[in-house]
């Protein structure tokens, strides 16, 4: 007899579960920036991609591991301008722009691996961020152990949660990106951008898509390899809606997903070849789509998302 609690109520299951939904973390908060400008971002999946490779590779030659994740970022927002070059001026479909960048950056990423280590048979190694011991909070009972002996990352994620949340309600940009989102036209007879604020929200919400990726290859493993991002991408997609659109609901729609992941590893350990494996490997998922299903009937969606604004329209 399985007891559940015995295996929801430990520390390391939570730690599992928050380590997991690190990089979910970056992803739906960068994809929830996007969509309150108004613009759609399903190149999400090629930019973890891209992120988790350039920042590896900063790293692998030299660089240390925070210009590592700055480089990441960085590859990340460029990503995010060559969508919004398309999707903003050009008013191009932000469905074909962001597969597109998908298949691009996720390329681009293989090939440049490729080109520099042409004959590696496994891939090189890194030191990864090491976790944190947080004087005085780590030995907590319960609590220490779960959360305070993260990686930098981690912590780096759940700051931005805040950041986010700040900048989005509480200041005249976040105003302004909402409004974007929402009006463009009340936006431009206001004597502002709308090319600017999607353009910079969308390299701002595409950097922090990149940094997923850098947490995957630079503090959950030490090394890139293909397949890593393994579909986390379109996770974030759903959970942005799962969110509503507040990063205070993407922290716990990512911590949500995570402790169903670490949930099916446990579960599956315990009840070995009685059930078929693939089974435990979709329970998050299927899990996801219900919480998903639930919360997105009454969600407030960004009225201009998907819609394309050329300066002057009515």
């Amino acid at each position: 007899m399985i007891d559940i609690l015995d295996i929801l109520l430990t520390a390391n299951f939570w730690a599992a579960a928050i380590r997991i939904a690190t990089p979910l973390i970056f992803g739906v908060l960068g994809a929830l920036v996007c969509e309150r400008a108004g613009v759609l971002n399903l190149g999400i999946e090629g930019i973890f991609t891209a992120g988790a490779m350039a920042g590896w590779m900063a790293v692998w030659l030299g660089a240390d591991l925070w210009t590592g994740v700055a480089v990441a970022a960085g590859t990340g927002a460029a990503f995010g301008l060559l969508h919004a070059i398309l999707t903003v001026p050009f008013g191009l479909s932000q469905h074909v722009s962001g597969l597109g960048i998908t298949l691009f950056a996720t390329s681009a990423s293989y090939y440049a691996y490729r080109t520099a280590l042409p004959d590696v048979s496994s891939p090189p190694r890194i030191t990864p961020f090491q976790p944190l011991d947080v004087d005085g909070l780590s030995d907590l009972p319960f609590i220490g152990p779960a959360l305070f002996q993260q990686t930098p990352l981690t912590f780096l994620a759940i700051g931005l949660v805040l950041l986010v949340a700040v900048l989005l309600n509480r200041t005249p940009l976040g105003l302004a990106i909402r409004a974007v989102g929402d009006n463009p036209s009340a936006v431009e007879a206001q004597g502002l951008s709308v090319m600017k604020l999607r353009t910079g929200a969308i390299m701002f919400g595409s950097a922090l898509m990149a940094l997923g990726g850098a947490f995957l290859t630079m503090s959950a493993f030490d090394a890139f390899f293909f397949g890593m991002v393994n579909g986390r991408g379109w996770i974030c997609i759903a959970l942005t809606v799962f969110a509503s659109w507040r990063p205070g609901k993407a922290l716990i729609g990512a911590l949500l997903f995570g402790a169903f992941d670490a949930f099916q590893v446990r579960l599956q350990t315990e009840v070995g070849a009685v059930v078929p494996g693939q089974v435990f490997l979709m329970l998050p998922y299927l899990l996801s789509i219900v919480a998903l299903v639930v919360a997105a009937r009454g969600a407030d969606y960004p009225r201009a998302l998907l819609k394309p604004y050329f300066k002057g329209q009515r």
